[in-house]
């Protein structure tokens, strides 16, 4: 398609096609498109009456264009799209308006190259643009004086090292043959005629001995690939001596590389060898710590051997062991919110008591590697065949263009400034290992090699390399445990060019995702565009990236790479700034030295951008605690950088954190950071290396232990589905589940629309769809996410997508409200419910739940003998890998989905006075799949399960009762300031139709429920229910736990609790989350 049309806008996205109609203003303009859902087709977007309609252009078998338009009205194919334009600026073609006014695309502006000390080494540099040094030197004088040049510095080598005939060759092409080779350029030959003699020449005696070898290295290769069957094998590659050398000594190298690889690992397989290193072995390592008790404060030691699986209580260090305790003995490590540095180990005894050992450690950095190490222990013992957590390591490093120093340990331990491992933590490896870097001089191989010796120094493992992607000088090596081999599955890779006009790779990003086992991962490496000014055009970078890079699984073609994996972890050289006057450098350092970030990072760009929903909506960012990464003097970490001398003057580069690690998780998912940090003493480069690393759950590839052919029939049921979309778009919609869970795909008809009088469009998709899984076993399902796309009926285009995790309704029905997302924009937002049958289960206790933080510390001071009453009870517990609230950097902590929750009384309650067999889930203290070790039974343990902050903001929900005698209506009750007549608020963006805050929904039809609720029987107050217009019954009130100025990278104290103490020391409810919906019928887990 020729750029230069008008009306042609290339790939730009629909929202962005909106926004120009929208300021054009005009029945009869418009614009085309590519498509977002059909490769090589067009949508031809119209304007009129102040709405957009999109029409698909799309090719037939002999790529012939016609325009899907209203029914009844012939079909007419064109040849170019010049050709249909101009034939529909005529009426009655079947469009809702004539073409009328072009709207022409917005001019951007061109990123300038830049022009760096030390220039990339790839792609080699165009030597006649430094040739031409002034616009009045004719092209004989600029070659003449190339060859002056390169004359000149073969004056300063030493060619006593080259023969004669050498010398003279290389002599003789400086002197003429250069100059005749750039008239050929200049001509419009790029071959080099004379280069390519040069080389043919020197290389004669090289060429003849690959076409010698070659054939010799083949036969060897056929010989040791054990993929092929006796007598049968690929085609040898041809001898051809007229290809070029570098393509032949290419093609010769691979070779090599490939035969020593295979060797070594069929020669080290079959004699047993492991490379001269033994499997990784985690030395003992002992704590100080003190025990209370009895208000005397008593000294010891922790002698942990993960090798063993032991861990030994000592009185002194080097005193004999008193008792020690098995892996599987050890049942809990219980985490004091209030003192950091404080954990609770409940063991078990020979005679099946439990105790509960409290320690202080020395600090909250000692607590933290001393839960890792038993971590490490219960996961090397464990008798599961497969692993449900693994530990993955984030490293990003812009080098420069300098090569690494010879000691890059302190990355891989991830020591340095900011939030740092323990020493005792050093031998503990990591499960995979994702390593990006920008401006990398190094080879491929020669990197990767670099950073796996660097490992298997560290671990004494020798890493496997799941996948290498380069573009340019940015690089993003993953590399795993050999133990995941095969656990590692359905890998891809890919790149986005950002540079200049994005066709050039000195800008953009590289990536990488994966399957371990049922969890996917995507990594993304980038380098966006620099320059404190080019705010803007950064942000232009990441909309690229996120549309282009095609990663993961292609089913999920409307989805773009935030919604396409479990987990989705950004890093690189973002190259924001802090946003401050070049007048405050020398205030910037000041504060840099002491340590006083948070006035600095208030004007960071990136937080800026990311609170404003620019970028990275979503996403979460650990707590930044280190100082800014760039730009430093080489060599040292004393002083930064922040002038650069430029023809133009003097260029300021302030000090920032250009280089971050971001990601983005699917609902209720198991992600605790462990470390966010720089180095401090690897100086070869203007920036610092930054390392995170991420304890992360996984799922296994599920194996049902029940008999398919009498396990129930299970089902999941979504209803009540309303979309608020932000479009101006006058088109219909329908709904789209995806779900690797699902047999198929699932489609909703066409939805109800109503305008709203702020000008977005309300979409109601009916009562219920079911949706049927593969496998019905529900401790499968829980693991489970159903990815959701609300879709137009003329071009079959997403207009937002979003998550709802099937954990949330592992109990009763869930109310959930998600915000819409579609190519990094905000699009809307969905509300509903939703519902699991499924069969009763036990859930089976993950190596995350292990791990536990208290909220306040009211128990005992130590239990004594008895049985398994003796520990803290579940509900004063709380599970970190369910946080859900993440670190706040720049305050940015929307994460675009939340769920109502079921208050203790209601969900419980049931007709009599007596408790429901099946009450409401809590989703807060603790991990659905927990063991907690007390006396209560499985139902008093269940109604415990309050006020989760994994869930976020919650509101409060009834179930359904067991008594269904008459009919409820259901319906969505506004909470908007107690006014259910009050449409939302919108703030208005430059599009006329884009919302910046989330409002309750206006009230939903009255007959407009799912099937089969009927009115339950309200209870007494006594029984747990709540009166219209009157408080819950307070449950058990408990004091916020202050939190102290010492800061535990897993405290929860910002999370609200779940009631406020009210006057007279009464607890007063929470009031209604204002996003969500209250009054809504629950309906249980029925088993069909």
């Amino acid at each position: 398609m020729p750029s230069h049309q008008p009306w042609y806008h290339d790939n730009i996205t629909r929202s962005k096609a909106e926004d120009l109609l929208s300021k054009a203003a005009r029945d009869g303009s418009f614009l085309i498109r590519d498509s977002e859902s059909v490769q090589g087709a067009y949508a031809l977007c119209v304007l009129y009456q102040n709405c957009v309609y999109t029409y698909r252009i799309l090719p037939n078998e002999d790529k012939l264009l016609s325009v899907q338009a209203s029914e009844g009205v012939p079909i007419r194919f064109f040849a170019m799209l010049p050709e249909l334009v101009e034939a529909y600026y005529n009426p009655n073609m079947g469009l809702v308006t004539h073409l009328q006014y072009p709207v022409q695309r917005e001019e951007e502006a061109e990123e300038e190259q830049e022009s760096n000390s030390l220039p990339p080494q790839l792609p080699p540099r165009n030597f006649l643009a430094d040739a031409k040094e002034s616009e009045t030197k004719t092209s004989e004088q600029a070659t003449k004086s190339l060859s002056d040049m390169y004359l000149t510095r073969l004056q300063h080598i030493d060619l006593s090292v080259l023969s004669e005939e050498h010398q003279m060759a290389v002599q003789d092409y400086f002197r003429t043959s250069i100059c005749l080779d750039a008239e050929q350029v200049q001509n419009g030959n790029p071959n080099l005629p004379g280069l390519k003699k040069l080389i043919t020449a020197v290389c004669k005696n090289l060429n003849c001995e690959i076409s010698r070898v070659l054939p010799t290295l083949e036969i060897f290769h056929r010989a040791l690939d054990q993929q092929l069957s006796p007598g049968i094998g690929p085609k040898q590659i041809l001898v051809d001596s007229g290809q070029s050398v570098s393509y032949r000594l290419e093609q010769l190298t691979k070779l090599l590389y490939s035969i020593e690889d295979k060797a070594k690992s069929y020669v080290f397989e079959a004699v047993g060898y492991d490379g001269g290193h033994r499997k990784s072995l985690i030395p003992i390592v002992s704590f100080e710590v003190k025990q209370e008790s009895l208000g005397i404060s008593t000294k010891m030691v922790l002698k942990v051997d993960v090798e063993s699986g032991k861990l030994f209580f000592k009185k002194s260090k080097d005193g004999p062991e008193d008792k020690y305790f098995v892996h599987n003995k050890i049942l809990q490590l219980v985490k004091s919110q209030k003192m950091h540095a404080k954990l609770i180990i409940v063991v078990e005894t020979e005679k099946e008591k439990v105790l509960r050992k409290e320690f202080v450690f020395d600090d909250t950095k000692k607590r933290e590697g001393f839960c890792q190490l038993l971590q490490q222990m219960k996961n090397k013992h464990s008798e599961k065949p497969e692993p449900d957590m693994i530990t993955v390591f984030v490293g990003t490093w812009n080098m420069g263009n300098a090569g690494p120093p010879p000691n890059i340990d302190s990355w891989f331990h991830c020591k340095g400034l900011g939030k740092t491992r323990d020493d005792t933590a050093d031998h503990i490896p990591h499960d995979v290992y994702v390593i990006g870097t920008q401006e990398d001089p190094l080879g491929e191989r020669e990197w990767s090699d670099t950073v796996k010796n660097a490992l298997r120094k560290i671990t004494n493992i020798s890493f496997k390399q799941v996948a290498s992607h380069t573009l340019w000088n940015i690089r993003i090596i993953v590399l795993a445990k050999p133990e995941h081999e095969n656990r590692i599955s359905h890998v891809f890779s890919d790149s986005v060019k950002t540079g200049i006009a994005n066709t050039l790779g000195n800008k953009g990003a590289v990536g990488v995702s994966f399957m371990f086992n049922g969890t996917s991962f995507g990594f993304v490496n980038s380098h966006l565009t620099s320059g404190s000014e080019k705010k803007l055009r950064r942000n232009q970078n990441y909309v690229s990236i996120l549309r282009f890079l095609n990663l993961g699984d292609k089913k999920l073609n409307p989805f773009d790479i935030t919604h396409r994996f479990t987990h989705l972890i950004w890093l690189g050289d973002l190259n924001y700034r802090v946003e401050l006057p070049s007048s405050d450098a020398e205030n910037i350092v000041a504060k840099i030295r002491q340590q006083q970030y948070h006035d600095l990072l208030s004007k960071d760009q990136l937080a800026i951008e990311r609170n404003d929903g620019r970028v990275f909506l979503h996403f979460e960012e650990e707590e930044i605690t280190f100082p800014p990464t760039y730009r430093f003097e080489r060599d040292t970490r004393d002083k930064y950088a922040y002038t650069k001398a430029k023809a133009t003057g003097t260029k300021y580069n302030l000090p920032s954190w250009c280089d971050r690690v971001l990601r983005k998780s699917y609902p209720l998912v198991h992600v605790v950071c462990q470390a966010y940090g720089c180095t401090n003493d690897i100086m070869t480069s203007d920036h610092s290396p930054v390392f995170a690393s991420f304890e992360v759950g996984v799922a296994s590839q599920f194996v049902s232990k029940q008999d398919p052919n009498s396990a129930p029939q299970g089902g999941i049921q979504i209803m009540n589905c309303v979309a608020i979309l932000l479009t101006k778009s006058k088109t219909r919609f329908f709904i789209e589940f995806h779900s690797s869970c699902l047999e198929k795909t699932v489609k909703t008809s066409e939805g109800d629309n109503t305008e709203q009088s702020d000008g977005s469009i309300r979409v109601w998709f009916g009562n219920k769809v079911e949706l049927t899984p593969i496998i019905s076993d529900p401790e499968y399902l829980l693991e489970q996410h159903i990815l959701i796309c609300v879709k137009s009926t003329d071009c079959d285009e997403s207009y937002g997508e979003g998550c709802v995790a099937l954990r949330a309704a592992q109990f009763c029905y869930r109310e959930f409200q998600i915000t819409l997302t579609h190519q990094g924009e905000k699009t809307g937002t969905l509300t509903g419910g939703i519902q699991l049958r499924t069969s009763e289960f036990k859930p089976t206790e993950k190596l995350y739940d292990f791990i536990k933080i208290e909220r306040d510390d009211t128990a005992p001071s130590k239990g004594k003998g008895g049985d398994k009453s003796a520990v803290t009870p579940a509900h004063d517990i709380s599970n970190p890998n369910y946080m859900g609230v993440p670190f706040k950097s720049g305050n940015v902590s929307d994460r675009g989905w939340s769920y109502s929750m079921t208050p203790r009384n209601v969900c419980g309650g049931a007709p009599g006075g007596k408790e429901s067999k099946k009450p409401g889930y809590d989703m807060g203290v603790r991990s659905p799949t927990t063991m907690n070790y007390n006396t209560t039974n499985e139902d008093e343990k269940l109604s415990e399960m309050l006020d989760n902050p994994l869930y976020g903001s919650m509101t409060k929900s009834h179930c359904q009762a067991k008594d269904q005698g008459h009919p409820q209506l259901d319906r969505l009750t506004p909470t908007v300031d107690g006014d259910p007549n009050r449409p939302p608020l919108v703030v208005p963006r430059n599009r006329s139709f884009t919302s910046s805050e989330n409002r309750s929904q206006a009230q939903s039809p009255g007959g407009l429920h799912p099937p089969g609720h009927k009115k339950p029987v309200v209870p007494s107050r006594s029984e747990g229910a709540m009166a219209p217009h009157r408080p819950p019954l307070p449950t058990k009130s408990r004091p916020e736990p202050q939190n102290p100025k010492p800061r535990d990278y897993r405290d929860t104290s910002e999370i609200p609790g779940k009631q406020r103490v009210g006057p007279g020391g009464r607890p007063s409810p929470l009031p209604p989350h204002k996003d969500m919906h209250s009054e809504h019928p629950k309906t249980g887990r029925p088993v069909n």
